[in-house]
């Protein structure tokens, strides 16, 4: 690790009671630093978004969210990703800072930058344009996606959670996991905010020139959120599932961009709420939302 960069993980002492005795122990915090993105383009330098994140994949997270927000389009748009390094920046706050360049003759929307994107690990990015805009952005509902099976969408937390290396030792991270037709896990991403977890994982896909993400499938480890299905949207995901509930705007979304969302998937049950005609049981029948 950099030297002033910070962990994912905060060394702390803790007090443990249990049964009234109690005794001191090392244990881990997930840590919680803020993240600056600034957008680099065209000879000017504008702060688009301020949020609390966990330290990682700090570059996936700058172009997840920039992606998500269509202020650029794929990867091609991306000149370079850096940390700040200006003199009049402190050494121990360079490392939460990313500046975004814009390749040559990429022309982002301006009008989109005139305002500030101020985010927590719980709420997400405040503001969020209506449905109509997601039209208007060229988002076009799904007429394609996988098909998957009831058991294979049984197996899915279970696989997340395995591979939660940061949250084993925290127990406070969210995750989000892209997973492939046939259930095999293609690259997770954790942190303390939900929103911050899936903008990594689609800046980790827009870097490597995998989107759209029309043959995968998006597990994320709380709610599924108007905010979360956008970013899926953007990103061209047909399966969106949550181990908890759907929010209503959430559901709309879903209905109206084709997307197949799944809630409370756990304990070998789940709700579908829309295009439920991606998922095949031994009786299709019992299955009929639309």
């Amino acid at each position: 690790m950099a030297e002033g960069r910070p962990g994912s993980r905060t060394p702390k002492q803790v007090r443990v009671v249990v049964d009234g005795e109690a005794r001191t122990r090392s244990d881990y915090l997930a840590t919680e630093e803020p993240l600056e993105i600034r957008l680099v383009a065209g000879g000017t330098r504008h702060t688009v978004a301020i949020t609390m994140r966990t330290p990682g994949a700090d570059f996936e997270l700058a172009v997840g969210f920039l992606f998500s927000e269509g202020i650029i389009s794929g990867r091609d748009d991306v000149r370079r990703v850096t940390y700040c390094i200006d003199r009049d920046v402190a050494p121990d706050q360079r490392f939460n800072i990313v500046n975004v360049e814009l390749a040559s003759g990429t022309k982002p929307d301006l009008r989109s930058l005139e305002r500030h994107f101020f985010t927590n690990s719980a709420c997400g990015v405040c503001g969020k344009a209506s449905l109509d805009a997601l039209e208007l952005r060229g988002c076009r509902a799904l007429d394609d996606g996988p098909e998957v099976t009831a058991e294979l969408l049984y197996g899915l937390p279970e696989r997340l959670r395995a591979a939660q290396g940061i949250f084993e030792s925290t127990g406070g991270l969210h995750a989000t996991g892209l997973f492939s037709p046939t259930g095999d896990l293609v690259a997770l991403r954790e942190d303390v905010g939900r929103h911050n977890a899936l903008d990594k994982l689609v800046g980790w896909a827009v870097l490597q020139g995998k989107v759209p993400l029309h043959d995968n499938l998006v597990l994320v480890s709380g709610r599924s959120s108007y905010e979360i299905l956008q970013k899926a949207i953007t990103a061209g995901v047909g399966i969106v599932c949550g181990i908890s509930a759907p929010s209503s705007l959430a559901v709309a979304l879903a209905e109206r961009f084709g997307v197949t969302l799944v809630g409370f998937l756990r304990d070998r049950r789940f709700n579908v709420y829309a295009h439920a005609e991606r998922i095949k049981l031994a009786q299709p029948s019992a299955l009929n939302i639309t």
